[in-house]
């Protein structure tokens, strides 16, 4: 078949099930254009066919046949909205960057065409974008691009990008692992249980097979890997998957927790149970399928005390309620994925995975490996946000694939399976009581939380308050309702939003009985200096202070507010090496950039310290054999790996003495992160973990309109402030706190799994039944950053990339309520809720 490629004319032979995206990325090596739906949903596929936009993960590549096609490498890096995007940061990860771009220089040429260089509204923008969908939020910094673009203020001149990896992520260049091709290559598929609770048996197959079942050979929930096959091509990886017999011995399946089926009958089996949160697991007992409760509690008998009594009074200041959260899906863009391959005994994976040491370390475990042995490579990642922390089901597939092959063997989640077992945050249910004494303290409250985890255990939602509003009395504790459906994971700031949700909608509950200001209520109760400074900035905006009763009519505006805190986390153990390679500093880290800047944290640091153009330093990350760094989890990254870099280009400075860089080719230093004055609180036994002294902040303002007539809930408006001290690379930082507004709005709105409640099957296997956020669902935000009170840290910086993203629901909530007189109980809030809620 003959057609036009970037203005080339090819010729390639295609089988007639073949679709533009395969042909473009397995024959012609342009991985530019990703799959990440297969469904035409999220348009990371997005090419140009005779100069309009087409999901080339659904065209067939006989139909382009004689026509001509342009990828985002035909755009040659220099198109104006190429340009744009570097300069106004409009990506994260940069997995579904590539689609954006075409779609958008697209649009830009059009608008040009037809309106010169007016610029086009945010309506218009989202309108022309509609079919894109980015899950790192990074939607503020496209209509930017987008509008600069068709202003026509990147059409010449010098442009620094925001971060230092802009121009190979909006040209494609980005190399992913589902973009990894070796030589010898197969491709591997999982086959999974159709039954949510069975025994296996005989597993038949023509050929070589792995195994993915635990010890016990029980699958637990419909979805679970049983095996894995590889083949040459996926079309033929499928077709031996099909051939694979598997014997079941179905079991009842547990979807209630009250169940007369026990999911984990054995000690041993209960040892095995993967993990809904971070760190160590808190001891609790078990009864049947229900495991707690966990305790955090302070003084819990007279915060119970306290709380009948004011039951048996009247009752004015007892706020009590109940709340809900849905399980809320990972979705990543680039699904987990890893090429595995074995070389003289040496175990080498391309992989997907936000924690390059903390796997390495797993893998040699499981495969006793010296932990030389284990190399792995994750130069760019898709996101993350918790669900790639360690050796997962598409890891062992590949390996043992691999193994089995003697050859490269590639296992890539597809949408339905990352929607599946990609990960999820847990459901919860919160029964909450809190109480006020005469004056307006808090006096006392209990939460219990009950996880939503499936399989998984550890839930730890009520936990999390123990650190809010002082030591009022408070009882606290953690349930596990466990089920046979898919396993809960730490997911961005895991048990908070869902604890958030519950208590700062009731703390606003009690400023209302009490005919106080949220905020200053708020600030009465929490001794926080650092949050004390951006409830001063947030009670004097003026989207606050205009509020308003908002009367009746069909649309209403309300205007919420709600806080949060998190424990500052770091690796101790983190270092950075600095070379001196041909007049240009190279430092390199055995860590990983999913989207949050770590690459432009560590070039600015350095940068700055040595007093070097932005040119004379180049970053190298994502290799396990470099110098030990952190895991991208806990907001641990920034705090880790930006005090060693300093520290490292300290030590490069006086090494280098008077010589210059041309002076000095080889010369090699190693900097560890120093240790923090006022030192750590405990180790943290997950990953070298520590946990610092202090809590980073968040206030968040939110603005909505009601639909009141069609039960819809529209942000308008965000205002977020973090205090998370020194910033060290604004414009990332930025962005990720506006793609943390993103998500915490598709939580509140729109996020839920659903589940046959016969079988436990997941039914939102695709990205047009699991809505997220699109840029037309995104406000306009605002984020201040408070960057005091961190003296005691090195660098006087911690991290931000949870905090942001924790109060946003319960904000809505509360602004929800405020536009309508209807407290939200439930998450999401949807239409039907809601207007079932204000009884229309």
């Amino acid at each position: 078949m003959e057609f036009s490629l970037n203005g080339e004319p090819v010729d390639v032979g295609v089988e007639p099930e073949e679709t533009v995206a395969r042909v473009l990325r397995e024959r012609m090596g342009l991985t530019g254009t990703k799959v990440a739906c297969g469904t035409g949903v999220c348009g990371t596929c997005t090419v140009l066919v005779d100069g309009s936009t087409a999901a080339s993960c659904l065209l067939p590549a006989e139909a382009v046949a004689d026509r001509k096609i342009t990828t985002v490498e035909g755009l040659g890096g220099d198109h104006p909205v190429q340009r744009a995007f570097a300069a106004h940061d409009a990506l994260q990860c940069g997995y579904c960057t590539p689609g954006f771009v075409v779609e958008a220089a697209a649009f830009t040429d059009r608008w040009r065409a037809a309106n010169g260089m007016a610029e086009p509204s945010r309506e218009q923008i989202a309108e022309a974008l509609a079919g894109h969908l980015c899950r790192c939020g990074a939607y503020v910094g496209i209509y930017a691009a987008v509008a600069a673009a068709c202003r026509g203020e990147h059409d010449e001149g010098t442009v620094t990008p925001a971060r230092v990896e802009a121009l190979s992520k909006i040209t494609g260049a980005a190399r992913y692992t589902a973009d990894v091709v070796l030589e010898g290559q197969l491709e591997g598929v999982i086959v999974r249980s159709p039954h949510p609770h069975a025994k296996v048996g005989d597993i038949r197959y023509d050929g070589p097979l792995a195994e993915l079942l635990p010890p016990d050979r029980v699958v637990r929930y419909a979805g679970q890997p049983v095996a894995a096959v590889a083949a040459p091509t996926r079309a033929e990886a499928l077709a031996a998957a099909a051939r694979v017999e598997v014997d079941y011995t179905v079991l009842p399946a547990v979807l209630s927790p009250d169940a007369d089926t026990v999911v984990y009958p054995t000690e041993e089996s209960r040892k095995r149970a993967p993990r809904a949160s971070e760190g160590p697991l808190a001891s609790a007992r078990w009864d049947g399928n229900v495991r707690g409760p966990a305790t955090m509690s302070w003084r819990d008998r007279t915060a119970v005390k306290r709380i009948d009594k004011a039951r048996d009074g009247d009752g004015r200041t007892l706020v009590e309620a109940t709340y809900t959260t849905a399980v809320q899906a990972h979705t990543c863009m680039e699904p987990h994925g890893c090429v595995a391959r074995w070389e003289d005994g040496d175990l080498r994976l391309h992989l997907s995975t936000q924690a390059v040491t903390r796997v390495a370390a797993q893998a040699a475990e499981r495969w006793k490996l010296r932990p030389e042995q284990v190399h792995i490579v994750a130069e760019h990642v898709g996101g993350g946000f918790g669900s790639k922390v360690n050796v997962t089901s598409d890891v062992v597939a590949a390996v043992e694939l691999s193994r089995l092959h003697d050859a490269p063997v590639r296992v890539v989640l597809t949408r339905p399976e990352e929607l599946v077992d990609g990960g999820t945050r847990p459901g919860v249910r919160i029964e909450l009581a809190l109480l006020a004494d005469a004056d307006g303290g808090l006096s006392a409250f209990t939460m219990d939380a009950h996880g939503d985890s499936g399989v998984s255990i550890g839930s730890n939602a009520a936990w999390h308050s123990r650190f809010f509003y002082g030591n009022a009395p408070r009882r606290i504790r953690d349930y596990d309702h466990i089920t046979n459906r898919a396993p809960g994971i730490p997911f961005r700031g895991p048990g908070l939003p869902p604890m958030l949700w519950a208590l700062e909608q009731t703390v606003d509950e009690v400023a209302l009985r009490r005919g106080e200001d949220p905020i200053a209520l708020r600030r009465r109760w929490d001794g926080n200096t650092k949050r004390h400074a951006l409830y001063d900035r947030a009670s004097a905006l003026p989207v606050w202070r205009g509020r308003t009763d908002p009367g009746g009519g069909r649309h209403r505006r309300g205007v919420g507010v709600a806080a949060a805190n998190y424990m500052y986390f770091l690796d101790p153990g983190t270092k950075v090496e600095l070379t001196v390679e041909e007049g240009v500093v190279v430092a390199r880290i055995a860590t990983q950039d999913i989207g949050t800047g770590s690459r432009s944290v560590i070039a600015e640091v350095v940068r700055s310290e040595l007093g070097l153009r932005p040119g004379r330093v180049r970053v190298e990350l994502g290799r396990s054999d470099h110098a030990y760094g952190p895991s991208a989890a806990s907001s641990c990254s920034t705090p880790s790996i930006a005090p060693a870099a300093q520290n490292a280009a300290r030590r490069l400075r006086k090494a280098l003495g008077t010589r210059s860089l041309d002076e000095a080719e080889g010369l090699r230093v190693v900097g560890g992160r120093p240790r923090d004055r006022r030192g750590y609180v405990t180790p943290f036994a997950l990953d070298h973990f520590a946990i610092g002294r202090g809590f980073s902040g968040a206030v968040v303002v939110t603005e909505v309109e009601v639909d009141t007539l069609l039960g819809r809930v529209r942000p308008t408006r965000v205002w977020s402030g973090v205090a998370a001290g020194h910033i060290y690379a604004p414009r990332p930082a930025r962005n990720q706190c506006e793609g943390g507004v993103v998500q915490g709005i598709g939580y509140a709105l729109f996020e839920q799994r659903q589940e046959d409640p016969a079988t436990g099957t997941v039914l939102t296997t695709n990205m047009e039944d699991y809505r997220i956020p699109g840029i037309a669902d995104t406000p306009e935000i605002d984020v201040y950053f408070h960057t005091e009170g961190w003296d005691h840290v090195p660098g006087r910086g911690v991290g931000l990339g949870e905090i942001c993203t924790m109060a946003v629901a319960a904000s809505i909530g509360n602004a929800v309520r405020h536009a309508t007189g209807w407290r939200p109980h439930d998450l999401p809030i949807r239409p039907d809720l809601l207007l079932e809620g204000i009884g229309t």
